[in-house]
């Protein structure tokens, strides 16, 4: 997997649609997704959420587009998105933890924005967490609980909060005052 610079902000990676009609784009996403579609997606996902099973639910995300590499480890209650699961990539390995979303898609006032999720090799997303549309997630990188990942991160760094930024390193100095 090769992960964007910053030169190349996610924003600049995703689709816009522009909303058919008078009112906001979600109320008109029955022209972005076909209804049924989006049904079959939703149950779907309600059983992938649920189930104990890891062999379950990488057979299930596959059958609703997701790409899923082998060892994938999807947490209970785990979200991917709904309109448009083919647009997620989870690399071998990866971990995407308890409650945590993979969103792909951004209805706004005046349009949509779709853009691809991708969890690279051993990648860890932790409890909580929601990813945006259009963000890599780098090979062995780390999102923590309860984050909100805005843009890239890179290979094995690890970030934190809202927005996520990377962690500094502790040093043996802070470890000293314990």
């Amino acid at each position: 997997m090769t992960t964007s610079d910053d030169a190349t902000p996610r924003h600049e990676r995703i689709a816009r649609h522009a909303t058919p009609g008078p009112r906001n784009s979600l109320a008109h996403w029955t022209t972005a997704r076909h209804p049924l579609r989006v049904a079959i997606n939703y149950v779907v996902v309600w059983l992938v959420r649920i189930s104990p099973s890891l062999r379950l639910k990488r057979w299930l995300l596959r059958r609703i587009g997701v790409t899923v590499g082998p060892g994938v480890s999807w947490g209970l209650e785990a979200t991917p998105d709904v309109f448009w699961p083919d647009l997620i990539t989870v690399e071998a390995d990866a971990i995407v933890g308890y409650d945590a979303t993979l969103l792909c898609h951004e209805f706004l006032q005046d349009e949509y924005r779709t853009g691809e999720v991708v969890v690279g090799e051993r990648a860890m997303i932790g409890a909580g967490a929601i990813v945006l549309p259009g963000v890599e997630i780098g090979a062995d990188a780390r999102v923590a609980a309860n984050s909100l990942v805005t843009r890239d991160v890179a290979p094995g760094t690890t970030v934190a909060g809202v927005p996520a930024e990377p962690m500094g390193e502790s040093s043996d100095a802070d470890d000293s005052r314990t």
